[in-house]
């Protein structure tokens, strides 16, 4: 039976760097390369302790590094597995939520701010809303597994909900409940380089790479019932688009 350091390899006691992060630099590169699968459990700390001659605490402050970096995630009860990236069609109309659901991970949101307020000139023209209209602003979180994923701002028209404490876990299940869910999108991808305060709130590095999604949603009659920006980890997030060449 292959053991898991002939896997990821050994570490060298004499070496320059801290054991703890050649142990990080052998997982992250066995991940990279595929030696260690999307999903693959490793063992428990306890084993990899023995089996490195490392103390667990060597072996926490590595898998805590890269759990914080979206390359491995804890699953309660369960241990610690290699992070699966999460692909996301750009020709279906889903929510955060249901994405994750679908693809059997535990969604989950840390509320940063939820606000009512006259709409700003700029959410104006985006929403085609008249000046001193009521929106409603959603700041927050999202997890996956209990990795965080991307940090969400969602701007929505007054006429779409009650109060913005309507809103729970997922925006769109309350658009839905209130007859607000949109019906198409318009989307925007871009490559962006996270701010100090965004890479904070998602535990990268300053300055990491990741995707802002922009998103303006509209109801059949053609009214935008919500404005979105998602800054999504480039880490962690893969984005498909289905294409063809409309010949029949």
């Amino acid at each position: 039976m292959t053991s898991f350091s002939e896997v990821i390899g050994a570490l060298d006691e004499q070496g320059r760097a801290p054991l703890y992060q050649q142990l990080q630099r052998a997982l992250r590169d066995a991940i990279a390369d595929s030696r260690l699968a999307a999903d693959e459990a490793l063992p428990p700390e306890r084993d990899l302790a023995e089996e490195f001659k490392v103390s667990r605490i060597t072996v926490r402050k590595a898998l805590d590094a890269l759990v914080g970096e979206g390359l491995l995630t804890r699953r309660q009860g369960a241990g610690t597995f290699v992070a699966s990236r999460v692909e996301k069609s750009f020709s279906k109309l889903s929510s955060f939520t249901e994405d994750m659901i679908s693809r059997g991970r535990r969604p989950e949101s840390v509320w940063l701010s939820r606000s009512s307020g006259q709409v700003t000139p700029e959410e104006s023209l985006t929403l085609g809303l008249s000046p001193g209209a009521l929106v409603y602003r959603f700041n927050r979180i999202r997890y996956a597994d209990g990795s965080a994923m991307a940090v969400e701002y969602s701007t929505v028209p007054g006429f779409c909900l009650p109060s913005e404490s309507a809103v729970e876990e997922s925006l769109y299940e309350a658009l839905d409940k209130h007859g607000a869910r949109p019906v198409r999108a318009l989307q925007r991808l871009r490559a962006m380089l996270f701010t100090a305060e965004r890479a904070r709130l998602l535990g990268v590095p300053d300055g990491s790479p990741g995707l802002l999604i922009e998103r303006r949603g509209f109801l059949r009659d053609g009214r935008v019932v919500e404005l979105t920006q998602s800054y999504y980890r480039g880490d962690a997030y893969d984005f498909v688009a289905e294409l063809n060449t409309g010949a029949s």
